[in-house]
């Protein structure tokens, strides 16, 4: 599964196989953990894109065509997008199959679950490209970041260390033996951090990150 990552979207690939549909609800859940979408958001988003990448397996298409799937947040509209794209022909239309019918209602959830939904043609490709949209207030933007020499940074502020975000507690400086100087952080969780005093740092500001 090939992955793509942005501060506001994530797109991969899926294989033509069955294990492709549980494969795309563990990289929605990753993905809207990161973001903090709330539970009721995640779950209704997890049904949306399983019926989306279920439809898009059962297209007829040679068995090399992959399914991509794009995953996007708009902090300004608090909205939730889901995308799926196939090599197919046509374009999907609700049913409303009989009670004694035991399939064709995957549009049909959609549409009940999702504030809007439609099909496009694919940007740069064959096929089409089926989106749903679901209301997500809560979810926000990709806090701001910015380098600074170590020295720089006061508590209250979040660091990135072995690429997770820590919140910095205590600073204090010592020197080296060799007489350098060195800034020791002490963070919410782990060992301190002792680097020297001019190595850059990613930092995001206090509280929710943003500058």
């Amino acid at each position: 599964m090939a992955e793509s990552f942005g501060s506001n979207e994530v797109t991969f690939r899926l294989s033509r196989s069955r294990r492709s549909v549980p494969r795309s609800r563990a990289a929605l859940h990753a993905v809207l953990g990161e973001w903090e979408v709330a539970q009721d958001v995640l779950e209704t988003a997890e049904l949306v894109l399983s019926e989306l990448v279920t439809n898009a397996l059962r297209v007829p298409v040679p068995s090399d065509r992959q399914v991509s799937v794009r995953i996007a947040r708009s902090p300004e509209d608090g909205l939730l997008r889901l995308e799926v794209s196939d090599a197919g022909s046509g374009r999907p239309e609700v049913r409303k199959p009989s009670d004694d019918e035991t399939g064709g209602r995957g549009l049909l959830l959609v549409e009940a679950l999702a504030h809007r939904w439609g099909v496009e043609r694919r940007a740069g490709g064959i096929g089409k490209t089926v989106w749903a949209e679901l209301k997500a207030s809560d979810i926000v933007a990709e806090p701001v970041e910015w380098q600074v020499a170590a020295v720089m940074v006061r508590p209250g502020q979040r660091v990135r260390v072995r690429g997770e975000w820590r919140a910095v507690r205590t600073v204090r400086s010592e020197r080296y033996a060799t007489g350098g100087l060195a800034v020791v952080l002490g963070l919410d969780e782990g060992p301190a951090l002792r680097v020297p005093a001019v190595e850059p740092l990613a930092v995001r500001g206090e509280g929710d990150g943003t500058a």
